[in-house]
C-alpha cells in the first residue's frame, strides 16, 4: 500500500502585533527584540500627575532637554531583551564561577606578590560603591527615561553594575580568606580616605542630577570612560607585569562587560546626537561640564597607582576624546 504525505502551509492571519504593525506595516513579522521593546511605553490615560512633579506626566519625553522625533530610535546594537540579556550573562556567570573555583582550588591567589595584593585592596575593592552609585544612576534613568528602547536598556545595565560591585566583592574576600573586615576597610576608605573624596563627590553629585540624558553622559560616558580603563586596564596591566596574572581572571566579566556595553552608550549617544544640532550641542556641553570634574576626581588616583600618574591619565582622557568624538561629540 502506497501513501503520500502531504504538507499543507498553513499561513498565520497576522504576522506580528498591532502596535508593530502600524510601526512596520501588516506583512512584515518583527524580531523577539522589536516585540520586546518597540512602541510599548505607556502615552494615555495616566489617572495623574506625579506630586512630586505636578508639571509632567507620569511619562514624560520633556524630563530631558534632548527632543527626538522617534524616542525608539534608540535601539540596542546587542538587541538586549530580557530573553537574550539573562542568557548571555548566565554564560558570563558561569565562566567567571569556573575562573574563580579555579584560582582557589589551586591556590593561586597565595602566589599573588604582597604589594599587587596590597594595591587591589586599597585601590579596587572601595569601587564597589562606585559601582552602587553607577547602579542607582542607571535606575534613575530607567525611571525618568522616556521610551522602552533606553529604559529598559538601562534597568539591564543598572542590574550590571550591582554584579561589578559583587564581582569586586568576592574578589576582595577571595584575596583576605574570607576577612569581611577588607569590605568594612574599603567602606571606610570609600567615605574617609582623602583620595576617594573627589571620586565620591562626583558619584554624589550625579545622583541629584535632574535630567536624565545628561546622567546618561555624565555615568555612563564620561565617569566610567576614565574609571574602568583606569582600575580594569591600565592598573590590571600593571599588576600583570608584576607577577599578579592570576588577578586577570578575577576580573574577566568586568573587563569584558565593559567593552560591550561601551558600544551600548556610545550607539545612545550618537543617535541623540544626530537627531539635531541642538541635541549635538546639549551632549557636547554635558560632556565638557563633566569631563574635567572625573578627569579630577581620579587623579589622586592614579598618582596613588602610579606614582606620578598623569601620563597614564593623560592617555586615557585621550582614549575618552576620541571615543566621544567618534559618536559626535565636539570635544
Amino acid at each position: 500500500m502506497q501513501i503520500d504525505i502531504k504538507a499543507k502551509e498553513v499561513k498565520p492571519v497576522r504576522q506580528t502585533y498591532s502596535h508593530l504593525a502600524r510601526r512596520f506595516g501588516e506583512d512584515r513579522p518583527a524580531t523577539r527584540y522589536q516585540e520586546a521593546v518597540l512602541d510599548i511605553q505607556a502615552v494615555y490615560n495616566f489617572h495623574y500627575r506625579p506630586t512630586w512633579q505636578p508639571d509632567k506626566e507620569l511619562y514624560d519625553p520633556t524630563r530631558t532637554a534632548i527632543t527626538m522625533e522617534d524616542w525608539y530610535s534608540f535601539l540596542d546594537p546587542r538587541q538586549y531583551y530580557y530573553g537574550t540579556y539573562t542568557m548571555a550573562r548566565a554564560k558570563q556567570q558561569a565562566s567567571a564561577d569556573q575562573n574563580f573555583k579555579f584560582v582557589e582550588k589551586r591556590g593561586l591567589l597565595d602566589t599573588l606578590p604582597e604589594g599587587a595584593r596590597s594595591q587591589i585592596l586599597d585601590l579596587v575593592v572601595p569601587l564597589r560603591h562606585y559601582e552602587w552609585g553607577a547602579n542607582m544612576n542607571n535606575y534613575q534613568i530607567c525611571a525618568m527615561g522616556y521610551g522602552a528602547a533606553i529604559t529598559s536598556a538601562a534597568a539591564l545595565h543598572g542590574g550590571d553594575r550591582l554584579g561589578n560591585a559583587q564581582y569586586i566583592t568576592r574578589i576582595a574576600l577571595a584575596l583576605s580568606g574570607n576577612d569581611p573586615e577588607v569590605v568594612e576597610k574599603g567602606l571606610a576608605d570609600w567615605t574617609g580616605a582623602e583620595m576617594w573624596q573627589g571620586l565620591r563627590k562626583v558619584v554624589e553629585d550625579s545622583l541629584v542630577v535632574e535630567d536624565w540624558f545628561e546622567l546618561f553622559v555624565a555615568q555612563n560616558l564620561v565617569m566610567d570612560g576614565f574609571v574602568h580603563p583606569l582600575f580594569f586596564g591600565e592598573l590590571e596591566q600593571r599588576l600583570s607585569d608584576s607577577g599578579a596574572t592570576t588577578y586577570a581572571m578575577l576580573t574577566e566579566f568586568i573587563v569584558d562587560w565593559f567593552g560591550e556595553s561601551s558600544r551600548w552608550v556610545d550607539s545612545q549617544i550618537a543617535t541623540a546626537i544626530s537627531e539635531s544640532e541642538e541635541n549635538a550641542a546639549l551632549v557636547s556641553g554635558w560632556f565638557d561640564k563633566w569631563y574635567p570634574e572625573v578627569e579630577k576626581a581620579v587623579a589622586p588616583l592614579a598618582r596613588a597607582a602610579f606614582g606620578d600618574g598623569d601620563e597614564v591619565l593623560a592617555a586615557i582622557g585621550g582614549a575618552l576624546k576620541s571615543r566621544a568624538a567618534g559618536t559626535g561629540v565636539t570635544v
